[in-house]
């Protein structure tokens, strides 16, 4: 992957971004969690597209919010283009939650389709961490490990 590593947000970008994760994570359904989640995605033509947790009673079937946002974007036709994702729990208190380890290689899939390694802001509270999607998943696997040589 690559262009996406040095990445920078102007700072109206990442505020822009960052309002859609919480305005999604306010649409959240999480009535067993109580942990309400929003992300959203920033791609190369400036649209954002949103998703939020969706909880189910039976537990294993609940939907992430990057997963939801991803779903969104492929049934929008995108493919690649990927930029930054803001990632957002409504927990008072919250540290910085990061996507889980089935999100972060949904997000790699539309990533590696666009070769991006977009960054990810992973907020809390009271603090934003910023990081590549690449170190969150190093030496992942992708579209191009399934092509035949």
């Amino acid at each position: 992957m690559g262009g996406g590593a040095e990445m920078m947000l102007e700072p109206a970008q990442e505020q822009a971004l960052v309002a859609a994760a919480l305005a999604a994570a306010e649409r959240a359904y999480a009535p067993y969690s109580d942990y309400p989640v929003g992300a959203a995605l920033l791609f190369d033509d400036g649209a954002v597209i949103t998703g939020c947790n969706v909880e189910n009673a039976s537990y294993g079937l609940a939907l992430c919010a990057e997963t939801v946002a991803v779903g969104k974007a492929f049934a929008e036709g995108r493919r690649g283009g990927l930029l930054a994702v803001a990632v957002v729990g409504l927990k008072a208190g919250a540290a910085p939650i990061t996507p889980c380890g089935r999100c972060r290689q949904v997000l790699n899939e539309i990533a590696a389709l666009g070769n991006t390694d977009p960054l990810v802001l992973c907020i809390g509270s009271d603090d934003t961490r910023r990081v590549t999607l690449s170190a969150l998943l190093p030496h992942a696997f992708g579209p191009a490990n399934l092509k035949p040589d």
